[in-house]
């Protein structure tokens, strides 16, 4: 036995996203394919105040392709989204108070719900209940494991307030902060917020401490801001090629939520979802910018993009191309002609 342990592995070189290592990541729509082939989306997100939020998530979760979106908010406002949202459903939450969840009721609507994956957090009402709804979605525990989620916004600020968070999450999840919010998960683990150097403009930095919180939290870490950084707990990290000032508004990062969970839903690992996510999410942006330029952008012009781009990207990789089939069949009813 040797009488030290073994020298830790020198970190892979980053991964630099570009369109050739990430048009592989998309996945298959058979043709076959029903709503429930692609995937179910559970959204716990929302409030009056941040109604937006919500409907940003459900609307890029259907651009990227997930079969179905459901939305899940207190019950006393589901009048209200059930109004704005079109393709999504919702789902009533139990409440003890108006606006304010009973958690244990909600938590058992919850898994109650089929899905596939799961997005919690975007605009959600700060307070002691939501707490304790996002501490008990992310320590259900079952036999093949719980649906993987994105945890995004509030329930980012209600894990950092729990020392050692991390050690109650069961399930595979995507943690999407910006720098602040990360800051603040660092902080539940003793850790500086500038122990790493400037986590907006360094590079080199915002690689290091990504891959670190990766490691240390067990999960998939997106460190969102230009040159966004994805980091996995084996050590893998990726950085997308996008400084966009154009996405820094408003509602953005809920596009980008919805995306990775749609991904997610339709079966792609925590890892694969996140890059593929953002890389969609910032192309669909620098389209946007090129035609808008660097000011203008809302969220909401975000999640067609998102469509368009997986479109593009898709193209690059197609093995095979089938002819496009114009006019009418030879019956006149539109019915291809028969085969040869």
């Amino acid at each position: 036995m040797p009488d030290h342990a073994p020298a830790r592995p020198t970190p892979a070189t980053i991964e630099e996203l570009d369109d050739r290592t990430v048009a592989g990541l998309i996945p298959e729509r058979p043709e076959r394919g029903h709503k429930g082939t692609f995937g179910k989306l559970l959204v716990v997100a929302g409030s009056l105040d941040y109604a937006g939020a919500a409907l940003l998530v459900s609307q890029g979760a259907g651009r990227a392709g997930a079969g179905l979106v459901t939305l899940a908010v207190p019950e006393s406002l589901q009048p209200l989204f059930a109004a704005k949202v079109v393709e999504a459903t919702t789902m009533a939450l139990p409440e003890d108070d108006v606006e304010e969840v009973e958690p244990d009721d909600a938590l058992a609507r919850i898994l109650d719900q089929e899905h596939d994956a799961l997005v919690v957090g975007p605009g959600l009402r700060p307070g002691l209940a939501t707490a304790e709804l996002i501490a008990g979605l992310l320590a259900v525990e079952d036999d093949g494991g719980p649906p993987p989620a994105v945890v995004d916004a509030e329930a980012l600020r209600s894990l950092a307030v729990r020392d050692e968070w991390w050690e109650r999450v069961r399930r595979q999840c995507v943690l999407t902060p910006h720098p602040g919010e990360f800051a603040r998960l660092r902080a539940a683990s003793g850790i500086a917020p500038d122990a790493d150097g400037d986590l907006s403009a360094d590079d080199a930095a915002r690689e290091r401490a990504a891959r670190d919180a990766a490691e240390r939290w067990r999960q998939v870490v997106v460190l969102k801001g230009a040159r966004t950084v994805i980091a996995a707990p084996d050590g893998r990290a990726a950085r997308a090629p996008f400084e966009n000032p154009g996405l820094a508004t408003g509602g953005t990062g809920d596009v980008l939520a919805g995306a990775i969970g749609a991904l997610l839903a339709q079966g792609l690992a925590p890892y694969d979802a996140a890059r593929l996510g953002v890389y969609l999410h910032g192309a669909a942006g620098e389209v946007l910018r090129d035609r808008m330029g660097d000011a203008g952008l809302l969220a909401g012009d975000l999640p067609l993009e998102l469509a368009f781009a997986r479109k593009r990207l898709a193209a690059t990789v197609r093995h095979r191309t089938r002819p496009a089939r114009l006019g009418f069949g030879a019956d006149g009813r539109g019915s291809p002609p028969p085969a040869s």
